[in-house]
């Protein structure tokens, strides 16, 4: 059976992760391939160029710290580029530029700070051709995008054929297709011995084999609730170690920022104030880490209500709904940009929440869905985040079935609660703050 990160980015058809697995394996899609590589076209090429038109280089310093500085960056960009890429639903190229610019730039600080000499333009032609050769290999396996995937047709995976970007080949007999680069089969139904035995052959001649619900899983970025008594993932906690260092980062990261966003906060009320009347800053109770109830704050970007009168739908009121016409003008940018949650920082140094996490919801809503989807205080095993994989892979929700949807983004998030997928959702929420993607 292939392991989940190789299926992901296989599926995807985008270099790194390990490379394309199976028949249809090619020398591009190769991690080992990649790597190398880059050292030779980004390391190798320009630093002996440069030995040839300046033979006096090499007898200095300077060009053995840019050497070492060159392959230690394009190395951990490397690396953080392919657990990145190793997520469903992410196209690759978005993030080339921001690993290896993010890299580099971390390693012209490190080499300024120590004061060691380097050479400049040798590291930013490193970098040049690093992106170049990069933005390349994902070109030549675009080209090989398309996932041929044969089905063992029995048990329930039927469900699988409604993800599009793969084509999915219904198996007759238990003799693998021309094309087909990995199979994936139904392992709680009761296959017949002849497909049994098909399985088997696979796994032994290196084709990919996997269990339907973790392919699924792996190419929509969902972790699937079959039936609402049901829950498809069944974990436990995750990762105590690392739910530990990313309470300690989040405090860091949060001290660090409070002068700069303290800043921005006086500038925001000031616009808040200005734009209609009422207070500066929402207050809301929200079911937080454990399921504890905890107040979140939010600057006010709905005009200020009067008091609820008798026999109103609170649930209703807490439901933010497409071009909601209680959204001020200045609220609706706040909005956009995400703005509106950042005071949430001092949630963040009182523990109750996390940079990254599923979002909290109002107690009223909570309390609803919880009456409704089995397992939704499933959600509450992480602390909640201002930014999480549901926002940034489906935006806001405002109905039941939505709703089911986000609680399977957010169970994937916690079976991954990992520093990769922190690190991409971090990455993907800029995006978000510029494009305003999924915003009410």
């Amino acid at each position: 059976m292939a392991d989940l990160k190789a299926i992901d980015a296989l599926g995807r058809g985008e270099p790194g992760a390990g490379g394309a697995r199976g028949r249809n394996g090619v020398v591009w899609g190769r991690a080992l391939f990649q790597w190398l590589g880059a050292l030779l076209v980004a390391v190798a090429l320009p630093f002996a160029v440069a030995g040839v038109i300046e033979p006096a280089l090499l007898r200095l310093d300077v060009y053995y710290v840019s050497l070492a500085a060159s392959l230690a960056a394009i190395t951990s960009s490397f690396w953080m580029y392919r657990n990145l890429a190793a997520f469903p639903g992410i196209r690759a190229s978005y993030y080339i530029l921001p690993v290896f610019l993010s890299n580099f730039v971390a390693t012209f600080t490190l080499l300024f700070m120590t004061r060691l000499g380097y050479s400049r333009p040798l590291l930013v032609a490193s970098l040049a051709l690093a992106l170049a050769w990069f933005y390349l290999v994902y070109f030549m396996l675009q080209r090989r995008q398309r996932l041929d995937i044969a089905v063992v047709p029995f048990g329930r995976v039927d469900s699988l054929y409604g993800i599009g970007s793969v084509h999915w080949t219904r198996m007759e007999r238990p003799q693998l297709p021309p094309h087909s680069s990995l199979v994936t089969a139904d392992f709680d139904s009761d296959l017949p011995p002849e497909w049994l035995n098909f399985l088997a052959e696979c796994a032994l001649q290196g084709v990919s084999v996997l269990h339907y619900k973790q392919l699924r899983q792996s190419l929509t970025g969902q972790v699937q609730i079959e039936h609402l008594s049901e829950n498809a993932y069944g974990a436990l906690e995750p990762n105590a170690t690392y739910i530990a260092f990313k309470r300690l980062i989040d405090t860091l990261l949060a001290l660090a920022l409070l002068p700069v966003l303290l800043l921005l906060f006086a500038v925001v009320a000031l616009a808040v104030k200005r734009d209609s009347p009422g207070p500066v800053f929402f207050r809301q109770v929200r079911i937080g880490y454990r399921g504890k109830p905890f107040r979140v704050w939010k600057f006010r970007t709905m005009r200020a209500a009067a008091d609820v009168p008798d026999g109103a739908n609170r649930l209703e009121l807490a439901i933010t709904r497409h071009r909601d016409p209680r959204v001020t003008r200045l609220g609706r940018w706040l909005r956009r940009t995400r703005i509106d949650e950042l005071p949430q920082v001092f949630n963040v140094l009182r523990g109750e929440m996390s940079w990254i996490g599923p979002r909290p919801e109002a107690e009223e809503l909570s309390r609803w869905y919880e009456r409704e989807l089995p397992f939704y205080r499933y959600r509450h095993v992480v602390r909640p985040g201002i930014s999480g994989w549901a926002q940034v892979s489906q935006g806001h929700v405002a109905d039941l079935d939505s709703v089911l949807k986000k609680l399977n983004y957010d169970f994937f998030y916690i079976s991954r609660c990992t520093l990769w997928i922190d690190v991409l959702i971090l990455l993907r929420t800029i995006k978000t703050m510029f494009t305003g993607f999924g915003s009410r």
